[in-house]
């Protein structure tokens, strides 16, 4: 059974950037993963300084309206990085929260989708067909929390 996530409030919320799992990235607390996804897009940029309004931003809805505010230009590379940038705030936000990683762990071997109608990137997109990297992204954290587990790196 696959299991779609998208909302906080619904099932596999906590999938979600949006839900509210702080996360230590780059010696600072960053409220959320998408607050901190959303701040990198302007590292080294002449926008440089729109990193610590996005991190301080009082929901990751705010932190997402800055952070995709066309006024404002994004790394030369971003399309390239942010693959990265999303893996490293998804694996710290489930290795930091132990309730949350036993619920990705809870997913077994199952596909995660993130059924956003808006996102063929990161989600499925409109017409269920999008790359869904997000899901592929915490499904490769889910096998690598296993392996953490097995060789004792972590415990649950």
């Amino acid at each position: 059974m696959t299991i779609f996530f998208y909302k906080v409030q619904d099932p596999y919320g906590c999938f979600s950037n949006f839900s509210l799992h702080s996360i230590d990235l780059q010696g600072q607390t960053w409220p959320t993963s998408e607050h901190y996804y959303q701040a990198q897009k302007y590292q080294g940029t002449p926008h440089q300084a729109l990193c610590d309004k996005i991190r301080q931003a009082s929901t990751p809805e705010a932190a997402a309206a800055l952070g995709r505010n066309p006024l404002y230009t994004e790394q030369a590379d971003w399309d390239v990085i942010k693959p990265e940038i999303m893996y490293a705030a998804v694996r710290t936000k489930f290795l930091t929260h132990p309730t949350i990683q036993a619920e990705l762990l809870s997913t077994g071997d199952e596909l995660i989708v993130e059924n956003s109608p808006l996102d063929p990137y990161w989600g499925c997109g409109a017409d269920g067909k999008g790359q869904n990297q997000l899901g592929k992204i915490l499904m490769q954290v889910r096998q690598e929390i296993r392996q953490l587990i097995q060789t004792g790196a972590i415990s649950v």
